[in-house]
């Protein structure tokens, strides 16, 4: 008789285990893209943030995007531009960037209109957009404050409202495009390949005529 509660305990301890096993196998995976969306909404203050130097080409007005002295925007500037060269701050380890003239330091922003404004002080959330690399291989600019806004201009290179805009739109579509005699890389900074022809050794020689046997 006192076996029974033995038993009955090393069952019940069992299926204790069989019922914690089953309910951490049926655990659903870490969502890494949810991870990921969910960072790029942060400012990262720890990695090294990446700066490049182009031009914004518009689909529409086929000028440039220019930030100029009085603090206006608009895409009616021609290729190599003084005003037309943009420095690009990476925000985030994902595609979130802050754009501002390279001549005039001053950042294109959206206000709570919709209308793109230039500021001296680029750190609100207004001053960031994330990049959106679009199938036609076109780049669209979403405001990070103002969700579903984008950074669009008409035909004659006028600012279009953030509220009028939609990521199928051709007035949204830009193309990254080096400024005018700038070139990808640079040549002070990178040496060029050196070709070295190694000796063949006795070992390499029978390897390569047992190959060709």
């Amino acid at each position: 008789m006192r076996s029974i509660p033995s038993n009955l305990s090393y069952l019940f301890l069992h299926l204790f285990a069989f019922c914690y096993y089953a309910q951490v196998t049926n655990q659903s995976p870490p969502n890494f893209t949810q991870h990921v969306s969910e960072q790029s909404k942060v400012t990262d203050r720890v990695s090294r943030r990446l700066i490049r130097t182009y031009q914004l080409y518009s689909r529409t007005s086929g000028k440039h995007v220019q930030v100029l002295p009085n603090k206006k925007i608009n895409a009616m500037a021609e290729d190599g531009d003084v005003h037309a060269k943009l420095i690009v701050e990476t925000d985030t380890f994902g595609s979130r960037v802050r754009i501002k003239g390279a001549e005039t330091g001053f950042y294109i922003c959206m206000n709570k209109r919709g209308k793109l404004i230039g500021k001296k002080n680029g750190q609100g959330r207004d001053c960031i957009f994330t990049e959106i690399v679009l199938e036609n291989n076109y780049t669209a600019l979403r405001n990070a404050r103002y969700e579903g806004w984008y950074m669009a201009f008409t035909r004659r290179g006028r600012p279009r409202k953030g509220s009028r805009t939609r990521q199928h739109q051709r007035e949204v579509h830009f193309m990254k495009r080096l400024p005018k005699g700038q070139q990808l890389t640079h040549t002070s900074h990178h040496r060029p390949f050196d070709f070295i022809d190694y000796p063949f050794s006795q070992r390499t020689k029978r390897t390569r005529y047992s190959l060709q046997r």
